[in-house]
């Protein structure tokens, strides 16, 4: 078994040596996204709401893109600059994970790239 590059101009480019995601069989192992706007590669501004919408939304479009869907994420790690911006991502996140949702680690960092305040990374399966 091979692993297959994913990348969709649907997200931002990568933007170090790194892919947006590995498909290795049933599995996809997607990178973790920033609140980048695929389209004029910025940081959106604004909201932690704002930033964990763009998020997911760069995180929909990688994991459809490669022929999955968001029901099929199995795990998430959700990377927070500020753990008090726990329940606000949560509300935005719970909306993309609203049935059987998946394991999920929320973790508080230091910093993040280029001053993003939140970062999310899936797996997803098959099976």
């Amino acid at each position: 078994m091979m692993k297959q590059i994913v990348a969709t101009d649907k997200a931002p480019v990568a933007i170090g040596p790194y892919s947006q995601a590995v498909r290795a069989g049933d599995f996809l192992f997607a990178s973790g996204q920033v609140p980048f706007d695929p389209k004029t590669g910025q940081l959106v501004t604004g909201s932690i709401e704002a930033q964990a919408e763009q998020v997911l939304k760069n995180v929909k479009a990688i994991v459809e893109s490669a022929g999955f869907t968001m029901q099929q994420v199995v795990k998430a790690t959700v990377f927070v600059t500020d753990m008090g911006n726990f329940a606000p991502v949560n509300g935005v996140y719970s909306r993309y994970f609203a049935e059987n949702p998946p394991a999920r680690s929320f973790v508080a960092v230091k910093e993040l790239p280029r001053g993003a305040q939140v970062e999310i990374e899936v797996v997803a399966w098959k099976g």
